[in-house]
């Protein structure tokens, strides 16, 4: 996400004052929420969806996660690249490659 696109999300929560809603719990539960919006759209048929509904859906995701990381001063590239490094020892190529299986079972 570039910076332009960041500030503009800040800066549209700060416009309405809603950072005093925006606890990382209530965000948490969001991000959850708006998921779940996201899943609905797949819901009854996996290949007949509406893109545009998934694009806003995930948005709001997107947009949730993003505030989070902010009201928590992470730094977003930090934590998924950690995230991945532990996801290349669970999930080695050697083993993991062409599967699905959950790493406690390769």
């Amino acid at each position: 996400m570039n910076k332009q696109t960041k500030e503009r999300i800040l800066k549209f929560i700060s416009d309405r004052d809603w950072d005093q809603f925006h606890s990382p719990a209530n965000l948490a539960k969001s991000i959850n929420i708006e998921a779940a919006e996201l899943l609905e759209c797949f819901q009854w048929d996996e290949d007949n969806y509406d893109l545009e509904q998934v694009k806003e859906e995930l948005a709001d995701v997107m947009i949730y996660c993003y505030d989070l990381v902010h009201k928590l001063d992470l730094d977003e590239d930090e934590i998924i690249n950690k995230k991945i490094d532990k996801n290349e020892i669970k999930y080695p190529i050697s083993k993991a490659k062409g599967r699905n299986t959950k790493y406690n079972k390769l």
